[in-house]
């Protein structure tokens, strides 16, 4: 079996299917994504789809296209967490700090955010903010994966469970 050559990586790269040997990362890439892409994962995952079929170089093709990425791998569905959990748990774990075993408390009341107050005076500085979310309904796959057609049913499902908010939360 001849011995597979390394695929360098850069913005070059416009498919996953262009990733045809392991990634080879400029000097000086930092990614979460070049530190915990092993040759050992790499042999693991390389050929493999998560169950919902986003395949594993679909995951990694935004950090072989953005060395500059802070993280550089992206889930295509929710089963890709635990399905290439070989990569994803030590990009998350570094990351975040805590191992796959943590569990995640949320909360939602706004009224105990801690915000450190500010004068009247730099209220009027701010123009806009922005609000990222990252993740998708549960029966859809996460960005990476998702098709044209599905965007659009998120836009509909979303548009009318926007519909149906009341109070202050309403239009």
């Amino acid at each position: 079996m001849a011995e597979e050559l390394p695929c360098l990586c850069g913005p070059f790269l416009k498919n996953p299917e262009d990733i045809n040997g392991f990634p080879e990362f400029p000097a000086g890439t930092k990614s979460s994504l070049s530190v915990h892409l092993t040759k050992k994962v790499w042999d693991e995952l390389k050929d493999a789809k998560d169950s919902e079929g986003v395949s594993f170089k679909t995951c990694i093709l935004s950090g072989c296209q953005n060395v500059d990425s802070g993280i550089g791998c992206y889930a295509g569905s929710h089963k890709g967490y635990t399905e290439f959990a070989s990569l994803f748990d030590p990009v998350i774990e570094a990351y975040h700090g805590h191992s796959k075993t943590a569990k995640h408390t949320s909360n939602m009341d706004h009224t105990q955010l801690k915000c450190p107050p500010f004068a009247e005076e730099d209220a009027k500085m701010i123009r806009s903010t922005r609000i990222r979310v990252g993740r998708n309904l549960a029966k859809f796959p996460l960005g990476p994966g998702i098709s044209k057609e599905q965007r659009d049913q998120v836009e509909i499902d979303a548009q009318k469970a926007f519909e149906s908010f009341t109070g202050e939360l309403e239009g």
